[in-house]
């Protein structure tokens, strides 16, 4: 499953509240891939070797440098979520893909007020890159289910009921 959505909108809520009831489920967090404040395309672009080798290489921030390797059971449930999750490449790879929407007011505040001074600098070059992504791949056509970032619950329930999670 690739749960996507702009900064904000509450795709990593929603995609921990899945994995918590979903035994043996496996989630990577595009957070946690992106190669620096300028890096959505290379992390969007690792999402189909992610699926295809299940493996994946975080991102060092402190270090601005590749950090270490990770395995994941192929035989297992997987998750991935993040800004760029769902593109053209990957949509045929996954069974759901879900896009997570939320107003831009309310995604800026949350996204501060969850990394604060640390994200505020980066806030428009981080929207620049996601508008230009959203442009090129339309995650949010390709996605299957639309849920709204303001509600976890709701949105939880809406993903289980269509994919019998």
């Amino acid at each position: 499953m690739l749960i996507d959505g702009r900064s904000g909108s509450g795709k990593t809520e929603l995609a921990r509240a899945l994995v918590d009831g979903w035994p043996g489920a496996q989630l990577v967090r595009l957070d946690d891939l992106y190669p620096g404040w300028d890096g959505l395309d290379e992390a969007s672009a690792s999402v189909a070797s992610i699926l295809g080798t299940h493996r994946w290489r975080a991102w060092d921030w402190a270090a601005d440098a590749p950090g270490t390797w990770h395995e994941l059971e192929a035989s297992r449930p997987l998750v991935i979520e993040g800004v760029g999750a769902i593109s053209s490449t990957s949509v045929g790879l996954v069974d759901v893909t879900v896009w997570v929407e939320l107003d831009g007011e309310t995604r800026k505040l949350r996204a501060l007020l969850r990394d604060g001074e640390a994200y505020a600098p980066f806030w428009d070059r981080w929207a620049a890159q996601e508008l230009a992504f959203m442009a090129r791949e339309k995650p949010r056509a390709l996605a299957d289910i639309e849920v709204s970032g303001l509600d976890t619950e709701t949105a939880l329930a809406v993903v289980r009921r269509a994919c019998a999670v």
